[in-house]
């Protein structure tokens, strides 16, 4: 096996490449990715080119750490996504904007509304009557703070 690989080294080079890159789907993190791409290239250089083994290491760390380094910058240059999913797993924020009906009479400032297949704590600051039409405004906790529709 040995002798094969020294006969044959860009088969090595891609057999590792493989190996890394199916590790990285495993759950690297993207740790693995750029040196699996790195090997698979050193493989189809060392195909075309050969090249010592002194050489062929070289050229696996010089491509593993460039391809790192460009990954970073274009990383860098991206626009960040975070502030469009702000709402993303609040459900509660995710409702402001919503309307629906009273569905009780309000006891003690709350009372409940049907938004799509769930039933909503609501309370508001003005005198709301059962079957009115109000629009969420805002969240506190899971209640759902309301006023009366325009």
């Amino acid at each position: 096996m040995l002798q094969q690989l020294m006969a044959s080294p860009h088969l090595f080079w891609l057999s590792l490449g493989g190996l890394l890159l199916a590790a990285e789907l495993l759950g690297a993190s993207g740790y693995l990715l750029w040196s699996g791409v790195a090997a698979a290239l050193v493989g189809l250089l060392v195909w075309v080119v050969p090249l010592s083994w002194e050489w062929q290491g070289v050229a696996f760390a010089v491509l593993t750490i460039v391809a790192a380094l460009l990954w970073a910058s274009w990383l860098k240059r991206k626009p960040d996504d975070t502030t469009a999913n702000e709402s993303l797993n609040q459900r509660g924020r995710q409702m402001v904007g919503l309307h629906g009906h009273l569905l009780e009479q309000p006891e003690n400032g709350y009372s409940r509304i049907r938004i799509g297949d769930s039933t909503w704590r609501v309370s508001g600051a003005e005198t709301l009557n059962t079957g009115e039409e109000v629009i969420v405004t805002g969240v506190e906790g899971n209640t759902l703070r309301v006023v009366r529709y325009p």
